[in-house]
Order: structure tokens, then C-alpha cells, then sequence
């Protein structure tokens, strides 16, 4: 892998895993040709390892000398981690990979020479020895190195040659020639096999496996016996470089990036992938953390029972067990999503399970948002009229409140608020509910390891429900499994023996009997609960603010009993929610036909099933079409090349799809807070009647508060609640108008991992000053246009000045500062970056008018309307049919998503020529996937996506929210 995949990769997984990272240096990846494939002219195994150390040899290799290069000890455990999350079950060692890249250079340089081509000195050889030495490839490494000599070739670096004796028996000085050395780790990665053609590749994901060790010769096995294995180095791939580069990218951040050229190769739904023979939720991947309800359950284990055949339909326990042949996995039917809830369903022998997820989106009702808890809610119907014996079992490990599997961690049981130890006779239709505890025995306050908490404890509950015999078991994961598959119950004990979760893996367990039915349900609660909930840098000093549901329902024995207890009414609230949702995505798609579909009237999607097989057609809008798999084009406009929409998706269906997905994730990114008191007490405020808002910016940095996360966000607050806005951006103003924060911009976010909230006294936060200060701007009068609250502005008015302050000396030329895409670099004035801080000014000038300063907002507005002006000259392409990534950078483009608010917002300082020009010009540059983030990368992000569709026509429009959905 060359410089530019490796620094790239490395940046990922520090983004993606800083827990292990930061413990380790730099990582190599080396990723191994397949010699069998003769398909491409550099074909790559679809994994690759993953070490610290790559050490190439010219000689003889010295093993133990070699091993001494690799991590120490202490290094050793950050390693293991880092294998768990991604490679979970392959081995760690050493490894001699096999360096291919001389040889095919070598039968490269023959070619040439028997061609004539003047070049490289080579010692004669003779033809047909040459090509056996290529068609035995494959081989093995002895036979390779009985046929090949190294030649001596001018490189400037005056190398001598040396010839192998081709009778010699394989030994390790001679096979040094050929080997490299990848100490510590090997990981299995699934990754994508490139073909050569640029952007023609297979999307296929191989399941992890360990290397096939079978080149290997006795003598070498005899002599290198330290768990080595034989594979080749990659060759560096050229040109196609840095499309690999995105590609890699887009698979390791794809909360981010999404690069995927055929509808069809989209990896499966990671909420309910069962590949490779796995029940649902065995397949986890990066992007599931932000998955609202699903991901809570993923390390959860859930098994039925039916006429003494036991189904898992959630997680693989059974890995852990000997081949059973009353145990196998259920059969998954369907899944369906909305705002609310995921529900998956499955055929179990002769019943359907339905396992329903409900995580409500509840923006107006602040108590029951603040509650850390989910709902599952699993029931049974049988298919053929008549009862069946069923028993369900459910346990949770301890993962859930240590990251790392050597950390000792505590459990209690709890019946309502009562410890218990395990007691028997529970009655049928019991109402207690059941409350699995489980902490780290030595906790760290404030502190995350791989975005788990480090204090609290996580509960997991469940009640009695209508079953003839409820039991409860905590201990061995492996033991209690069995034990239930064999008895189909649990022994109500509570394991004492207090210990880290790679010892003997506790788990916490329940098991429903219902007997003989022809349906039954049962219902769990589970989620992670931390008291106190934020640390907070306030004029009291650093204070411990408690979560908001305490000031609504006491401690957490009462919020397990009240959440629990409150499902009914949580669904009514919920179904209320996600009824006016659709409401109102159904009335704009039908009360605005003609914004919807242009002139023409859409008739029915066409239907067709998706293949790797080319089609033309004509959509339901009476456009042609062409589309070809085989490339990353999507469908195109047989006349003009330029794309469209994605013809068998109704558009207000894939809108729908996409906000439903996006207020899960919004709200699940926030914990509301009672602030600390006024007048000196630190304590918390109970009479407070508004919360603090905290966000943390998942799957990246973990910062709290980050202005320009928030930012995306605003479309959703401003549509469910704008209130939540402002209790969001209150913490900010709080610390800036505190005096906490030293520069005269607006700080980047109020701490540099959630939950600390405890700014930037220095000012030393991520440089992003127009882009944080437009947003303070934008947001601030945003919620002033959906709430009318002028006294809110009023309040923040100064500091609000100080942000506009800079915006009138830097926004028209920003210089090299970053943008909210800061993971594509910094860029010297950026085009999408300049227009946000004029928009900024515009809406300043509007602000001043509410807060009786006229003279300040006819400034505003002149310099906004002026730098307008200038910023055309400076970002238009001399085509006149688009805007630059950057000022002056000819043939690039970028999406310019920043000119949504002004639309949003009615601000006038963009004119209507401008959208309509990036409207039309989107098409020609579209991708599968939609179009890409900016003319560097083949990737793109879905919130600017939806902001830059916003702006377009109905056909453009449709060609971003399609691709998206």
C-alpha cells in the first residue's frame, strides 16, 4: 500500500478507534496479491494485515533479531483491542509475507528483453524456463526461488547481482530475497478487490479469514516455527492509488463518506445484515454506533425455544457452544423502519418472532426524551392454529460497561428497588420489574474508552409478563446458554465471583416459559445510565450537572419503574410523532406538484429488479434513461450524459426514509442536563424549568457541543421543536459570554470530548473561525424566525456583533483555514467557505433591525450585498456554469450547501440565477450515489447533500434524495 493509503488509513482508525490507537504507533497495512487471479493485472486479496512493524530484508533474516522490533508488552493489550473490534477471533504473531513484487518485475524486464526493448542489463535465460517460473506462480515459495535470479540492474543504487543455485534446497538466506516481515498483527479485513480500470471495481465483501499457510515447505516450517505464514506484499497500485484511497475511506468512515459506484454493491443493512450465516445483529459495523436502537442491543444474545428446538435470532451465542442439534439460527423474513421503531421479523419452525425496537422520538416532551432507555419488545405468533411450547432467553454481556475485556466489573440484581441474591417462587403475572446492574468496579467519572462510559452502570430489565415461569441467572456465557438449551430455564442465581468480561464472560440473563401457546410477548428495557451526566465550566467553576430526568421522575429505581410502565403511552406519543411526519412529507409532495415534478405529471416508478445487468428505460417523469453497472455513472440522460434520478424510487418515499433515519440519529446524539444553580450554589437547579443541551459529535473526535454538528442539525430542531435549538446553543453562549473564551470568533465546540464541557481557556480548539461564527450567526436568527423571540436575541446581541466583527474582515477571502469538512483539509479560500460568512453577514443585518440598531444593519447588508459581488467575480468558473471548489481553481467544483440558509431563511443576498446555475450543472458531475462533496474526492456527506438538494430544481432534487435514500 503506498504512503498516501497508509497515512489515510491511519487517519481513519484514529478517528474510528482513539481508545487503542492512542496507545500504538503508526500502522502498515500490507495487503497480499493473489497469484491465482489472473482476472487483474494486480490482484489483491480482499483483506490485508495490519502491523506496526514492516521490516524488508535483502539477506538473511535474523528472526529473533527481528522480532525485538516490534511493540512492547505494554503496546500488546492496545493491539488486542484494536484486533476485537476489528478482526475479531484472528490471531496475532508473526508473519513472513512473501515480497511478489521483484518477481513480476523481473518476468516484466524479460518480456521487454526478448522484445528487443532496450533497458536493464539481465543475465540470459531462457524462455521456456521463464514461463514455468510464471505458470508455477503459485506454487510455493520453493519452487519460486529455484527458478528465479535477481538481476543486476543499473538503478543508480549499485546493486550486484546474484545468482541462486536452482538445485539449492529453500533455506532462509535464500528465501530472504523474497520476504518481508509483518510482526504483531494480522487482521482479516474485508475490503474491496479493485479491478485496474479506474473506478471499475467489485464491491464484494469476502468473510474474514486467516491466510492459507499451504506454500509453506517442511524445511522452512522447520526452521521458522514462531506461527509464521506465507503470503505475498502488495504491489503499489500506481494511479488507481488514490482511488483506492477514497474507496477505503468511504468504507472506514461511513457516517461521513459514502462512495459506493453501483446501487446493487451497497454492502447489506447493517440493521439487519445475517451474512455469513450469522443471526441478526452478528454483523456489526462502525456506522451502527449512531443507530439509535438497534446498536444497544448488539451485544445482547436472544434465543426462542420452540417444541424443544431452540432458534437465536439475535447475536451468536452458540459460537461459544458445542454442535447442537436441537439449537440453529431463525430465518430472517423482513425488516421495516420508521421514525420510531425497527422491526425485524423471522420464521422460528412453526411460529413468526416479530422483535420490535422502539427508541422514541419525542421533541416536545422534554422528561421522557432525557430517559437513557430503549424498549424490545419480542413476540410470537404461531403459523399453523395450534400451540406450541415456547420459552424465551435473553442475556446482555459486559460489554456494555467495559471496553476492555481485563477490567474487573460488578453486577447487581435488583427487584424494583430491592438488592436481591437470587430467590425462587416467582409468581405468574408478577408485575416486579427485574433490573440487571453492571459497573466498573473501579469507575473514572467523565471518562469514555471507545465511546463507553466509563461510570454509571448500564441496566437491563425485564418483568414476569404472563409467563408460567420467569428465571433469572447471571455467570458463565457459555455455561448458562447450554444450560437453558438444555433445561429451558435458569437457576435465580447471582454469580459473585466479580471479574473482568474476557474472564469466563459474564452475562446476565432471563428466560420466560409461557408453556403451550399460540402467541405470546415479553418486553425488555436496556440502556446506559450515568449520574452525573455532564462536567460544566460555569461562573460557579467546574460544577457536575445531573441528568434532566432526575428533576422528572427521582432516582433510577424510578425511572427503570416509570419508563417501563410508560410503554403504552410512549407508543401513542410515538405513532403521534410519526403520523405527522408522514403528514407532512405526503402534503408537500402533493400540495406542491409542480415544485415536486416540474412540468411533467409523474406516473407510477417503474419496477425492476436490480442486477448486474445493463437497461434503458423511461422513468415516471417521461425522461429516457440509460444505465450500465459496469460503471460508477448511474443512470444518465441518453442525450446529454447527464444524470437522474434513480427511476423505480418514488421520491417522496426516499425523502421520508431519509428524515425518519435522521430524527433517530439527531436526537440520539443528546443528553439534556439540569444547570447548576444561580447566587453561588453549585447544586443542581430542580426548579429550573429549561435544560442544558449537550451533544457529542459521534463517530469521530467525540467533541461536545461542536457548532458545526450542531449546524446540520437546525433543519430538524426548527421542525420538531425549536426550543431545542436554543437549549443547545445555550451552553456556548454561556462560556463565551462568561468571558471563558479568549478569541473573537466563536469557538469550534465547548470541550474536546463529550461529556467534559469545559471549553477553551486558552483558545486553542480547531481554527474554524468563519465557519463557527456563521453558524452562531445563522442558527441564533434561525430560531428567532420560528419562535419570534426577539428577547432572544437581544440577550446574545453583543456577542453576536463580536462573531459579525470577524465575519466583515474575513469572509470574503477566509485564507487557509478549514471548513466543517475538515477531513478533507484545509484549502486556501474556499468558495462554499466565503459565502457561508456572507450569508452570515445578511442575516446579521437582520438581527440588528430586531435589536433597534439600524445604522449597524445598513452596514451589514451593504458589505454583505458588496462582498456578493466580488465573491461572483472571484468563485464563478469563467464558463459561467459553476461556482469553483476554490477561488480561481479552474475545472474543479464543490457542493455549494452553505446558500440553503439564505434560501431557508429569506435572506436576499443570493439571487435566484445562482441556484438555478448550480442546480443545472449538479447533473453532469452526478454520481450513483449522488453528487460528489467537491472535484478531490468520490465521496460525499448526506447532510450537505440534502442542504445543496434543497436549493435545486424538482429534477436535480430528485437526484440527490434518490441517491441518498
Amino acid at each position: 500500500m503506498s504512503n498516501d493509503s497508509e497515512e489515510a488509513m491511519n487517519e481513519n482508525f484514529r478517528e474510528l478507534y482513539p481508545g487503542p490507537m492512542a496507545n500504538l504507533p503508526p500502522l502498515r497495512f500490507i495487503e497480499p496479491l493473489n497469484l491465482n487471479n489472473e482476472k487483474f493485472k494486480y490482484p489483491s486479496e480482499p483483506y490485508a494485515y495490519v502491523a506496526d512493524v514492516v521490516v524488508q530484508s535483502e539477506d538473511v533474516i535474523d528472526v529473533t533479531e527481528v522480532m525485538n522490533k516490534g511493540i512492547r508488552a505494554a503496546q500488546w493489550d492496545a493491539m488486542a483491542d484494536l484486533r476485537d473490534i476489528i478482526a475479531k477471533g484472528e490471531k496475532i504473531g508473526w508473519f513472513v509475507v512473501h515480497n511478489g513484487d521483484r518477481d513480476l518485475a523481473q518476468q516484466e524486464r524479460l518480456r521487454k528483453d526478448e522484445n528487443g526493448a532496450k533497458g536493464a542489463e539481465s543475465e540470459v535465460i531462457e524462455a521456456e524456463e521463464a514461463e514455468a517460473s510464471e505458470s508455477k506462480y503459485s506454487q510455493g515459495l520453493s519452487e519460486q526461488v529455484a527458478r528465479l535470479q535477481v538481476h543486476n540492474e543499473s538503478d543508480g543504487k549499485g546493486d550486484t547481482s546474484e545468482k541462486i543455485d536452482k538445485k539449492a534446497s529453500p533455506n532462509p538466506a535464500q528465501l530472504s530475497h523474497h520476504a518481508s516481515v509483518v510482526t504483531e498483527a494480522q487482521y482479516a479485513r474485508q475490503a474491496r478487490s479493485y479491478h485496474s480500470d479506474w473506478g471499475n471495481y467489485n464491491s464484494s465483501h469476502t468473510p474474514a479469514r486467516v491466510p492459507d499457510t499451504k506454500p509453506f515447505d517442511a524445511a522452512f516450517r522447520g526452521k521458522c516455527a514462531q506461527n509464521m505464514c506465507y503470503q505475498t506484499k502488495i504491489r503499489p497500485w500506481e494511479t488507481n492509488d488514490l482511488y483506492r484511497i477514497d474507496g477505503m475511506r468511504a468504507e472506514l468512515i461511513m457516517d461521513k463518506v459514502h462512495v459506493f459506484d453501483k446501487k446493487e454493491q451497497f454492502p447489506p443493512n447493517i440493521l439487519s445484515s445475517t451474512t455469513a450465516s450469522g443471526s441478526f445483529g452478528s454483523q456489526i459495523s462502525v456506522y451502527q454506533r449512531m443507530v439509535l436502537d438497534v446498536v444497544q442491543w448488539s451485544s445482547e444474545y436472544k434465543r426462542l425455544t420452540v417444541d424443544g428446538i431452540s432458534y437465536e435470532y439475535l447475536g451468536t451465542g452458540s459460537a461459544t457452544l458445542p454442535k447442537l442439534p436441537n439449537l440453529q439460527s431463525a430465518k430472517p423474513l423482513s425488516v421495516a423502519y420508521d421514525s420510531q421503531y425497527s422491526n425485524f421479523t423471522f420464521t422460528a419452525g412453526p411460529v413468526v418472532i416479530t422483535a420490535s425496537f422502539l427508541s422514541s422520538v419525542l421533541p416536545d416532551d422534554l422528561c421522557r426524551t432525557s430517559i437513557p432507555l430503549s424498549y424490545l419488545t419480542t413476540s410470537i405468533e404461531s403459523t399453523d392454529n395450534t400451540t406450541h411450547d415456547v420459552q424465551f432467553y435473553s442475556d446482555v454481556n459486559a460489554a456494555w460497561a467495559a471496553s476492555e475485556n481485563n477490567v474487573t466489573v460488578q453486577w447487581d440484581l435488583y427487584e424494583g428497588s430491592n438488592k436481591i441474591n437470587g430467590s425462587g417462587g416467582i409468581a405468574r403475572g408478577s408485575s416486579s420489574i427485574y433490573s440487571w446492574f453492571v459497573y466498573l468496579q473501579k469507575p473514572y467519572v467523565f471518562a469514555e474508552e471507545m465511546d463507553v462510559p466509563l461510570w454509571g452502570n448500564f441496566t437491563y430489565s425485564s418483568t414476569p409478563m404472563d409467563a408460567e415461569n420467569f428465571t433469572f441467572q447471571s455467570g458463565s456465557s457459555s455455561n448458562l446458554r447450554f444450560q437453558h438449551v438444555i433445561q429451558h430455564s435458569l437457576q435465580n442465581l447471582v454469580d459473585a465471583d466479580y471479574r473482568p468480561r474476557g474472564t469466563q464472560e459474564p452475562v446476565f440473563a432471563y428466560a420466560h416459559d409461557f408453556g403451550r401457546v399460540s402467541s405470546a410477548s415479553v418486553r425488555y428495557t436496556i440502556g446506559s445510565v450515568q449520574e452525573p451526566a455532564v462536567r460544566y465550566l460555569s461562573t460557579q467553576g467546574i460544577v457536575s450537572l445531573q441528568p434532566w430526568w432526575k428533576r422528572c421522575y427521582g432516582d433510577i429505581h424510578q425511572m427503570i419503574d416509570f419508563h417501563f410502565n410508560d410503554f403504552n403511552a410512549t407508543q401513542l406519543l410515538a405513532s403521534q410523532f410519526e403520523n405527522q411526519l408522514r403528514a407532512d412529507v405526503n402534503a408537500y409532495y402533493s400540495n406542491n406538484m409542480a415544485m415536486v415534478s416540474g412540468n411533467n405529471t409523474p406516473s407510477l416508478p417503474p419496477v425492476y429488479a436490480n442486477s448486474t445487468q445493463g437497461h434503458n428505460g423511461t422513468d415516471q417523469y417521461g425522461n429516457e434513461y440509460i444505465f450500465d453497472p459496469s460503471n460508477g455513472y448511474g443512470y444518465l440522460d441518453p442525450q446529454t450524459f447527464n444524470g437522474i434520478a434513480i427511476p423505480d424510487i418514488q421520491e417522496a418515499e426516499a425523502y421520508y426514509s431519509i428524515v425518519a433515519l435522521s430524527a433517530r440519529q439527531v436526537m440520539g446524539a443528546y443528553t439534556l442536563a439540569i444547570p447548576p444553580s444561580s447566587g453561588g450554589d453549585t447544586n443542581a437547579n430542580n426548579n429550573a424549568t429549561d435544560p442544558l443541551m449537550f451533544q457529542k459529535e459521534i463517530s469521530s473526535n467525540g467533541n461536545t457541543n461542536t457548532v458545526d454538528v450542531m449546524y446540520p442539525a437546525m433543519p430538524f430542531f426548527l421542525y420538531a421543536n425549536p426550543n431545542l435549538l436554543r437549549y443547545n446553543l445555550e451552553p456556548l453562549y454561556q462560556n463565551q459570554e462568561g468571558g471563558f473564551y479568549p478569541n473573537e470568533y466563536s469557538m469550534h465546540d465547548l470541550g474536546s470530548h463529550y461529556p467534559n464541557a469545559t471549553g477553551h481557556v486558552e483558545g486553542n480548539d480547531e481554527y474554524m473561525p468563519v465557519e463557527e461564527s456563521g453558524n452562531m450567526i445563522l442558527m441564533s436568527y434561525a430560531y428567532y424566525m420560528f419562535t419570534n423571540d426577539t428577547t432572544y436575541l437581544r440577550t446574545h446581541y453583543p456577542i453576536l456583533r463580536r462573531y459579525a466583527s470577524y465575519l466583515n474582515l474575513y469572509s470574503l477571502t477566509p485564507g487557509y483555514q478549514l471548513s466543517t469538512d475538515d477531513f478533507a483539509g484545509r484549502l486556501a479560500n474556499q468558495t462554499n467557505l466565503a459565502i457561508k460568512g456572507i450569508v452570515g453577514l445578511s442575516a446579521i443585518s437582520q438581527i440588528a433591525l430586531l435589536c433597534d440598531d439600524p445604522s449597524a444593519a445598513a452596514n451589514y447588508s451593504a458589505t454583505a450585498s458588496a462582498y456578493y459581488t466580488q465573491w461572483e467575480s472571484l468563485a464563478i468558473d469563467p464558463s459561467g456554469t459553476h461556482t469553483t471548489l476554490a477561488y480561481h481553481w479552474r475545472s474543479s467544483y464543490s457542493l455549494l450547501y452553505n446558500i440553503y440558509p439564505a434560501l431557508l431563511l429569506n435572506l436576499s443576498v443570493i439571487p435566484p440565477s445562482l441556484y438555478k446555475q448550480q442546480s443545472d450543472f449538479y447533473p453532469s458531475v452526478s454520481q450513483i450515489f449522488g453528487i460528489p462533496l467537491d472535484s478531490r474526492h468520490s465521496y460525499t456527506k448526506s447532510d450537505e447533500s440534502m442542504w445543496a438538494a434543497a436549493t435545486c430544481e424538482p429534477a436535480t432534487r430528485r437526484l440527490f434524495v434518490n441517491g441518498l435514500a
